[in-house]
């Protein structure tokens, strides 16, 4: 940006010249004038600013200030002086101290001010520091508000103070404030000095008019700009030749400081040393940083800073100069070549805006031919524009210098090549920074009479080119910078110029710096010139940058020299002189010359600039440098600057050059291959193995024929392949590539991996450049021909030509990337064969490759893209890419993410858009297409955080869609499958569209469309915007609606189009997704403003970025991302289903299923909570009716007994659904669990309605009984008490006792039960032959069937050809068909029944034995007793359904099944009936109801013989009474409680249903029981039944057999404390009352009834008792007898009563989903008895023979699992009989029961039925008279496994489930 500088006088400028001036003695570093009134300051010797009493400081410096500060600062007392021009001139004045004591500061701050500008001017007024001082104590606060009431007063200069002075925290703040006015003066000077030269011919009598005019302002200005000011006025005067300048005022300065220059002009008073000019820079820079709020960059900014997702980039008139440097980062970054020039918000008024205007306040007409304008010099210009660009540079560190460089090169800017350091002063060259920067241009040449164009592509710092550099010597009116834009690109700014918006005068950072271009030419006609051109800008006059010329001249193959005039005797001429000795051509551009070009000599020429147009000097300078250029000339390398002496070169610094060492040592060893030929020798994993590891494992998905044996043997070749990828995983490259990576520390680290890519990069760039030109011109070919809509075979072939040359540029690209695929590789191998071999440890390996992982997660971490898909093999590797996200996980935590992804076509600039949006480092340079997919995290910013719910956006860039220049079915299947995996990753995905026809997007369109519906048909829901890039014209809306019309009717097409393909109702775009083409559509511009390679960005592009960023965001706030471990779950599914053809059947949400899977088990809890609590209601409500305080059960009661237990679950619910980590994911099922929890409640509520109803009906029932029972009891009490007295006085024993007893006691029952009759005994064997017979079945096949028992073994028949007989035979066959011909055709035909029929006759017996026993344990038979009409009701249900179940088969059931299934339904229905009758018969019958009354009264018969008392007699009968429901209540709260205790502490009984599943095939596998595992694929809920049932005996009985006796005693004690209370209070109230025994009674029974049941007692034969005391303790020592008894209880007595723990757990754990596969028979495992309208679904489907599947009409076993089924070419037949057939991966399209179940593809991984297999082959075959043989051969592998592998493979199935 030299031109602002281009003024400066000839011979002057500064440099080392200017500094050569020697002083006497050391001048001050800063000169301080004390003004105002003399009692303002206490002067002392503790006074720290002045401590002597002299008017003036004859010292240089004040040793005071000095020892305070250790600045050499001097103090000039003219305090109380009226006259103050006697100042000492030859000193510097830093600063006027104006010292005002408070209360006078008004009044004489004004006269103080006059008096100032009266004397020095009016510029004297910017060194004013106003100092109000006053007294200790005294507080002076109103003294700022009084002074800003004076115009031009400024508060920033401002300060109080104690008059004494002796605060040092005082003193230190004023001097503070005196440097920054300094500061700021010195910049303002600057600029009110610089004057631009309008004319080479300037008015020389115009200043020395000036000077007879004014002859003290030279004394003045020179006084009073202080140190600095007077050297850098001359460096911007602007005046020609050195005229015009200042003349001096007195001998003694121009004695002390004075020189002449070589034109023999005047020299000017210099009052600087280079320590000041170097203190003054200093001071200037500072300044500069903090208003650019880089003040605190002392570590350096790094690209981390910008890596990050902070507030919208601010626009020019948001932007105040604290945001000015990050704003032009961002903004850079994003490709706005604007960004170099950002206007300002003027918050500050002493800022001044480029356009404002200074008003004169003189009226004077003399005024008008006045130079100088009365303006406010206080106020200081805006930032340079190229000051803002190196202040963030030299504020930087290397990485993002290299981004900033990266990025100013893609906008065509010039590049800094030559720096001062600001600090030290050196010349450095960032070479570092050029590193990342490719530049490819295109060469034309005429060959065969043909134009030829040819490509080139290179890294810059490789690029040997010619090199034209430019500078000046003296100032100039002419712009170099602007002239050499025009030979660049005359439309584009390439080089910062004078004219440039924003430019000002004050520029303090580019002087001196070296800026580099290259043009590089397009092969077209219009070319500047023919080959890649180097262009060198040196900023500022060269005179003073000598250094720097030589170097560039040096480098030059043409030096361009800009001089106001040529002529002898000037100081450029000795340069000029210099330069045209050398043998470099040289071009010198005279300004004050008409003339035009002239060639001198021999690469020697002068141009005239004066009286001519910029392109007519432009056209001429570049027909010059051709003519050079064509012959003989030197070329320029980037790489050879670090060979300069005296440059320091940033990639000498140690750290970078470790880095560079280490990339060397391991790209060394690649130099001198070809590439196919080191990806092959030194990444060979990721080579023809991977790719062969993908092909098979796809083939996995797509099996034929006999698929488990075939699958077994893939996944044996996939291991043999990761075994090979071990033994080949030790080459030299990698070794040293991870060791590298281990061992360095971060920095160096980062160094060596941008090494090893810029390595890497010049391996390929020449087969690269060749490979990508083929590529274009067949790219345009095939293109052409479509465009035709030519299908002709030209067409083919070129596509054929176009995919090959593909794959050559493939072979070719090598980077990075590719050995962090290899990484991956070797990891992947390695865990696979770990995994395979567990038992053997495995052999270790040249380094620790577990720790791959963690090093791809720290590069992920820091802002490095990671390959998510492999786009040279199209696969996913699931293993790498999982192992490295848990390593993110456990560096960040598991962190929320946004994750956005884009779609589109090759070539559309996908990776560019997200790079310009988000800073990233997705590959977009030339041959570095995207290949696959890669990923990248972007932090959300501190800033913006409060507004989003995640933390890191995730970032997915995919290669582009091939669907437009290659047409073939494999294309089209990989953009579906890829465009699937990108949309289904994404909360939102960006469709990429290039151009504005939308007939051009339909192939891409469609895809999309397609993927978007499969997601919906998931349940999966992104989001999505389409961006439509290179729109010419975005401002036109009126074009925009029409195109966004056209969208939306192309996706409505695309999407009834896509709705046929995947078979769902969809007639718009809308139906798929939420769209709206208003708000979700985004027009961008054209990329390049112009042609490529010389064009920039288009402004329009970087906004269009900005605004899609915002669209993004303003979407984003809506969405609560996803959790890092949710989004690697998402990576597996979408590619496990991908795998296989149909993708929506195949698709299962893993996280999905294990969130699931965890709702369930809370479901359980919720669930056992509600029936814990209902079981305890139902035992008060039970104790109620018995006590006959309820006569009537209402729902309602019910239900309020449960609400508080009912509302606590419904709060439990909330806070799960709403505080659970996984809520966005619950939210689906709430509702449904809702409503689940209040139909299980209600269920609970209708059973305990329906049990509580039955007990009242069978109390009213035994009402009769219950009212004869107290008679009874009375007339046994009176018989005993009568015997017993009869008796007293005669020897006894207690045989006799009995003897005596027993006579009367038989006498009595007799006489008691006369009129009631007895119960008979139930005789079911023959109700049941009875029933059968009435239904008319034959007496003798009735008996037939009895006899040989085959009835119970129905259920677990393998084959029931025996019980059936096909329709044409039904009539004949006991007729005339031969029977050897039936068995021949039985033989033949596999029993007639085809194993779907089989499955049919299993499911109709186990859904008869289920509705039938659910109907008769509904009878009332406890309560009203048995009636065979109940089995009758039953009996004639199931042979109508038999007969239901007959219709359309092409068979018929013989006799004997429907009398073998009603006879197996009986005898499973015996057992219950027997005993319900038996209760009824105890509760009902009253002789067995006196018979069990027999022991209770003989013992009180005795105890009455023995004399005892009416208290002791009565106490016995409580105890009695009391023990039998002491023993009911304790047995059932103990059935509850251990029920509880089992739930929660048996694994199995645990968690969910699945879990349950789980233990009960361990269990079956670990008994070994054949017969068990055919009950359980038979009938699985009566296994697991007993298999609960089972459990809880083991509990009770072995296992926790202390702990559930510990549960017994502990509700005896409770019992038992309960009565003691119930005794103690009730004697209590009986004896406050003075009652009878009566009271006693009913006092008892009332505190009892809570819990317990006493019955009815007499009294009238204890009328006698009175010692209630007695009583009481009676009834104690009988109550604890009890308790011992009870302790000693056997845990078997609980069977007995009600609530037994083992019918309590199948109720609750039973009380699920019992639907079963209707190809395997496995048991859905869904928690939920009714889960619509989610599928049924079992992660562990069997293999076929486990059910006994057969191939059609032969005997061989059907092996394959159904999970492996539904991925193959297999079908199955619909039905025994039928011949239609459906694919097994369309399974869903056969109907029910199919459609209602999800079988997703799991490749059986699961060993356990693989392993029961061929452990029971023999037990199979025999049973269902079967082979293992042909098609369905048990594979070898299957052999291979333990029992202890099946068992082991449940837990990690499970654990992949639920975790």
């Amino acid at each position: 940006m030299e031109d602002n500088n281009d003024n400066t006088a000839a011979g002057e400028g500064g440099g080392s010249e200017t500094n050569s001036v020697t002083k006497n003695k050391e001048l001050p570093e800063l000169t301080l004038v004390l003004i105002g009134d003399s009692n303002s300051i206490e002067i002392g010797p503790q006074n720290i600013l002045l401590d002597h009493e002299e008017r003036r400081n004859v010292e240089q410096f004040s040793s005071k200030l000095y020892d305070f500060c250790g600045r050499q600062i001097s103090v000039i007392n003219m305090l109380g002086l009226e006259n103050i021009e006697e100042i000492p001139v030859n000193q510097g004045i830093h600063a006027f101290l104006l010292l005002l004591p408070y209360g006078l500061h008004n009044s004489h701050y004004s006269s103080r001010v006059q008096q100032l500008e009266r004397t020095f001017g009016k510029r004297s007024l910017l060194n004013v520091m106003t100092v109000v001082t006053h007294k200790p104590g005294e507080k002076c606060e109103s003294a700022l508000a009084d002074l800003k009431a004076n115009s031009g007063f400024n508060e920033k200069r401002f300060h109080t103070c104690t008059r004494c002075m002796t605060d040092a925290n005082d003193i230190i703040d004023l001097l503070e404030k005196i440097d920054v006015m300094v500061s700021e003066n010195n910049c303002c000077s600057e600029r009110d000095e610089h004057k631009e030269h309008l004319d080479c011919k300037c008015d020389k009598e115009k200043g020395i008019r000036h000077e007879r005019e004014n002859p003290t302002d030279n004394l003045k200005c020179e006084s009073l700009n202080g140190p600095g000011v007077a050297e850098h006025s001359q460096q911007n005067d602007g005046s020609a030749g050195g005229e015009g300048g200042h003349k001096t005022v007195s001998a003694e300065t121009e004695e002390k400081g004075a020189f002449k220059d070589v034109s023999g002009n005047k020299d000017k008073t210099l009052n600087i040393s280079d320590e000041r000019n170097s203190q003054r820079f200093q001071a200037e820079s500072e300044t500069l940083l903090r208003r650019l709020n880089l003040q605190d960059k002392q570590q350096k900014m790094s690209p981390a800073e910008f890596l990050k997702l902070g507030p919208p980039v601010k626009q020019s008139h948001d932007t105040s100069e604290d945001d000015l440097a990050h704003t032009f980062i961002q903004r850079l970054m994003m490709l706005d070549y604007r960004a170099r020039h950002i206007q300002v918000k003027q918050d500050n008024p002493d800022v001044s805006c480029s356009q404002s205007v200074p008003v004169s306040d003189s009226e004077d007409f003399d005024d008008l031919f006045s130079d100088s304008v009365d303006s406010d010099n206080s106020i200081q210009s805006h930032v340079h524009p190229m000051d803002v660009q190196m202040a963030v540079f030299h504020c930087s560190d290397n990485f993002l210098k290299q981004n900033l460089v990266t990025k100013l090169s893609q906008c065509q800017y010039a590049l800094p090549l030559l720096v001062l350091n600001p600090d030290t002063k050196d010349i450095e060259c960032p070479l570092w920074t050029f590193r990342q920067i490719t530049k490819a241009w295109k060469i034309a040449k005429i060959k065969d009479n043909s134009n030829v164009v040819s490509m080139k592509s290179m890294p810059i710092c490789k690029a040997e080119t010619p090199m034209v550099s430019f500078f000046r010597l003296g100032s100039l009116s002419v712009s170099k910078s602007q002239l050499m834009n025009t030979l660049i690109n005359d439309r584009h700014s390439t080089f910062f110029h004078r004219n440039c918006p924003g430019s000002t005068k004050s520029r303090l950072l580019m002087d001196g710096v070296a800026e580099i271009a290259w043009y590089c030419p397009a092969g077209k006609p219009n070319d500047s010139f023919t080959d890649c051109i180097a262009f060198c800008n040196l900023h500022g006059d060269a005179l003073s940058f000598e250094k720097q010329r030589e170097i560039l001249t040096e480098k030059s193959s043409v030096t361009v020299v800009l001089v106001p005039t040529l002529e002898k005797g000037q100081k450029s001429t000795t340069v000029i002189q210099d330069l045209y000795k050398l043998p470099n051509p040289l071009i010198i551009l005279i300004a004050d010359n008409d003339r035009g070009a002239v060639q001198v000599k021999d690469g020697k020429y002068k141009v005239g600039l004066k009286d001519r147009s910029q392109s007519d000097v432009s056209e001429g300078l570049k027909g010059i440098i051709r003519k050079i250029l064509s012959g003989p000339h030197t070329s320029f390398q980037l790489e050879s600057m670090a060979k300069v002496p005296g440059v320091r070169v940033d990639e000498n610094d140690e750290v970078c050059q470790k880095g560079k060492s280490a990339a060397l040592k391991t790209v060394n060893m690649l130099q001198g291959m070809e590439i196919s030929e080191i990806k092959d020798t030194f990444l060979p994993c990721q080579g023809d193995l991977w790719q062969k590891w993908c092909r098979i494992n796809k083939e996995l998905y797509h099996l034929k024929g006999h698929t488990e044996q075939e699958k077994s043997e893939k996944q044996q070749q996939l291991m043999q392949i990761r075994q090979n990828q071990c033994k080949a995983s030790c080459r030299e490259l990698m070794k040293s590539f991870t060791e590298s990576l281990l061992s360095l520390p971060s920095k160096e680290k980062e160094y060596f991996l941008k090494w090893t890519q810029i390595l890497i990069d010049a391996l390929s760039t020449d087969d690269l450049s060749s490979i990508l030109q083929s590529y274009d011109e067949k790219w345009t070919e095939v293109l052409t021909l479509k465009k035709k809509h030519d299908k002709s075979a030209l067409l083919t072939s070129k596509q054929t030509e176009l995919e090959q040359i593909s794959k050559k540029l493939q072979s070719a690209t090598f980077g990075l990337e590719h050995i962090f695929r290899e990484m991956g590789q070797i990891y992947e191998a390695h865990r696979a064969v770990q995994a395979e071999s567990r038992a053997v440890k495995p052999k270790h390996t040249h380094t620790d490759w577990s720790k791959y992982p963690k090093l791809a997660a720290d590069l992920m971490i820091s802002g490095h893209p990671v390959e998510l898909m492999d786009g040279d093999a199209g696969h996913v590797p699931l293993t790498w890419i999982s192992s490295l996200l848990d390593e993110v996980i456990k560096k960040l935590g598991d962190q929320r993410v946004f994750v956005l992804s884009v779609l589109g076509v090759q070539s559309s600039g996908k990776s560019t858009m997200l790079n310009a949006m988000f800073g990233l480092k997705f590959a977009v340079s030339a041959g570095r297409c995207t290949k696959g997919a890669f990923m990248q995290l972007v932090k959300v910013s501190e800033e913006i955080k409060k507004d989003f719910k995640f933390e890191y956006v995730l970032v997915v860039d995919t290669e582009g869609l091939r669907a437009l220049e290659l047409a073939g079915n494999s294309t089209r299947h990989h953009d579906n499958e890829l465009a699937t995996f990108v949309v289904g990753l994404g909360n939102m995905t960006l469709i990429n569209i290039f151009g504005e026809n939308p007939a051009d997007m339909q192939d891409v369109l469609q895809i999309v469309v397609q993927a978007f519906m499969r997601m919906k048909k998931v349940k999966l829901s992104p989001s999505c915007v389409f961006v439509h890039q290179n729109v010419t014209d975005i401002a036109a809306a009126e074009k925009n609606m029409d195109g966004k019309r056209r969208l939306q009717e192309k996706l409505d097409q695309m999407a009834q189009l896509a709705a046929k393909e995947e078979s769902c109702d969809a007639e718009c775009f809308g139906d798929v997704i939420a769209f709206d083409v208003q708000t979700d559509v985004k027009y961008f511009a054209q990329l390049w403003e112009g042609s490529p390679p010389m064009a920039p960005p288009n402004p329009g592009y970087s906004e269009s970025v900005q605004e899609l960023k915002n669209i993004i965001l303003s979407k984003a706030k809506q969405s609560a991302g996803v959790k890092l471990s949710h989004f690697k779950s998402k990576i597996h599914d979408l590619w496990n289903a991908l795998m296989n053809e149909h993708f929506v059947f195949s698709f299962k949400n893993t996280l999905e299923i294990a969130v699931y899977r965890k709702l369930e088990v809370e479901y359980g809890n919720w669930t056992w909570a509600l029936r814990s609590n209902m079981l305890t209601i139902e035992n008060q409500l039970h104790t109620k009716i018995e006590n006959e305080e309820l006569d009537e059960i209402k729902r309602s009661d019910i239900v309020k007994e449960m609400s508080k237990t009912s509302e606590k679950i419904k709060k439990d619910m909330s806070k799960y659904f709403e505080d659970d980590k996984d809520k966005e994911m619950l939210v689906q099922w709430r509702g449904q669990f809702e409503n689940k929890i209040k139909e299980f409640q209600e269920e609970l509520v209708r059973g305990v309605e329906r049990k509580l109803d039955e007990v009242i009906q069978q109390k009213k029932a035994c009402k009769k009984l219950d009212d004869k029972k107290t008679d009874f009891e009375n007339k046994l009490l009176q018989k005993s008490k009568e015997l017993a007295h009869q008796l007293k006085d005669k020897p006894k024993d207690d045989r006799e006792l009995q003897k005596q007893f027993d006579g009367v006691w038989s006498d009595l029952v007799r006489e008691l039960t006369r009129d009631t009759q007895p119960i008979k005994d139930i005789n079911l064997e023959d109700d049941q032959a009875n029933i059968l017979h009435i239904l008319g079945f034959e007496w003798n096949l009735i008996f037939g069937c009895k006899k040989n028992g085959r009835y119970k073994t129905i259920s677990q028949v393998s084959d029931y050809t025996e019980y059936v007989v096909l329709h044409k035979h039904q009539n004949t066959r006991d007729q005339w068909f031969p029977r050897q011909m039936y068995e021949k055709l039985k033989c033949q035909f596999k029993g007639l029944l085809e194993h779907g029929d089989q499955e049919l006759i299993t499911s109709l017996i186990t859904n008869v034995e289920n509705q039938s026993l659910h109907e008769i344990m509904k009878k009332p038979v406890a309560t009203r007793g048995y009636s065979s009409a109940y089995l009758q009701e039953v009996a004639q249900n199931v042979k109508r359904t038999v007969t239901e179940f007959e219709k359309n088969k092409k068979y018929a059931f013989k006799k004997e099944f429907t009398v073998d299934l009603l006879l197996y339904i009986f005898d499973r229905a015996a057992t219950w009936l027997s005993q319900s009758h038996k209760i009824f018969t105890v509760k009902n019958d009253a002789r067995i109801y006196l018979e069990s009354k027999k022991t209770q009264y003989y013992n009180i018969f005795r105890s009455f013989c023995k004399g005892n008392s009416s208290a002791v007699v009565f106490g016995e009968m409580i105890h009695e009474k009391l023990k039998v429901s002491i023993v009911e209540e304790v047995c059932n709260n103990t059935a509850i409680d251990l029920a509880g205790e089992m739930r929660c502490t048996i694994p199995a009984f645990k968690e969910n249903r699945l879990n349950l599943e789980k233990h009960l095939l361990k269990s079956l596998a670990e008994k070994g029981n054949f017969d068990a595992f055919i009950i359980y694929i038979r009938n699985p809920r009566k296994q697991v039944e007993a298999f609960i049932e089972e459990r809880v005996n083991t509990y009770m009985s072995r296992e926790s057999k202390d702990k559930a006796l510990n549960t017994l005693r502990k509700n005896v004690d409770n019992v038992y404390t309960f009565v003691c209370q119930a005794l103690f209070d009730a004697t209590v109230k009986v004896k406050t009352k003075k009652g009878d025994i009566d009271m006693w009674v009913k006092e008892f029974s009332t505190f009892l009834k809570v819990r317990l049941t006493l019955g009815a007692i007499s009294c009238q034969n204890f009328k006698d008792i009175n010692n209630f005391d007695f009583l009481k303790e009676e009834i104690e020592r009988g109550l604890a007898t009890i308790k011992k008894e009870m302790s000693q209880l056997s845990l078997d007595k609980m069977k007995e009563f009600r609530q037994k723990p083992e019918q309590i757990l199948i109720d609750q754990l039973c009380n699920c989903c019992w639907e079963t596969c209707p190809f395997c028979r496995a048991v859905c495992t869904n928690t939920v008895k009714d889960h619509s309208p989610d599928d049924h679904s079992v992660p562990f489907h069997r293999s076929s023979a486990v059910t006994g599947r057969y191939f059609r009409g032969t005997e061989e076993m059907s092996i394959e699992f159904c999970t492996t089924k539904v991925t193959s070419d297999l079908r199955f037949y619909l039905g025994g009989d039928s011949e239609e057939s459906i694919p097994y991966k369309i399974y869903k399209t056969a109907g029910p029961p199919y459609v209602n179940w999800s079988i997703t593809p799991d490749q059986s991984k699961l060993k356990y039925w693989k392993w029961f297999v061929w452990q029971y082959q023999e037990e199979l075959e025999k049973y269902y008279d079967l082979k293992f043989k042909g098609d369905g051969q048990i594979p070898s592998e299957w052999k291979t496994h333990t029992k202890e592998d099946a068992i082991e493979s449940l837990d990690e199935m499970y654990h992949t489930r639920c975790q």
